[in-house]
């Protein structure tokens, strides 16, 4: 993955935010390494050297992920950072028992959880939605 993520960051320049699933988590060691904040949806927080480097982090992260999600450690999350999204029987998808509304409302919770962080961390280029226009 650095392989392909480096060249990408080069490129970009700057401080862009990284965001990634699951796999993507691998990324965290070079948003340690880079000081880059960070969204982490279903992070595999059950791989050692994956917690490690975002106890390197230094810039602020958010970690999503459900609590039926075999990757998913809550008390580690919590302690990694303030910023955590758990979802109640959220699955690896993020997917919940019950109708696929009930799914739905979750991704609805990410986005504002999401927004959140971003306003809360003062992304550059966010837009306040609660800036008068």
């Amino acid at each position: 993955m650095r392989g392909e993520l480096v060249p990408v960051l080069d490129a970009v320049g700057g401080r862009p935010l990284l965001i990634g699933k699951s796999l993507g988590t691998v990324a965290a060691v070079l948003a340690a390494e880079r000081s880059l904040p960070a969204v982490w949806l279903t992070p595999l927080l059950t791989l050692p050297w994956v917690t490690a480097a975002l106890g390197r982090a230094t810039a602020p992260f958010l970690l999503v992920g459900g609590t039926t999600d075999g990757f998913w450690d809550g008390a580690s999350a919590r302690r990694l950072s303030p910023h955590v999204l758990e979802i109640d029987q959220g699955d690896h998808g993020l997917y919940v028992p019950g109708p696929l509304t009930e799914s739905i409302a979750v991704l609805g919770r990410v986005v504002v959880a999401v927004e959140e962080f971003l306003e809360e961390i003062a992304w550059p280029g966010h837009l306040d939605r609660h800036r008068p226009r």
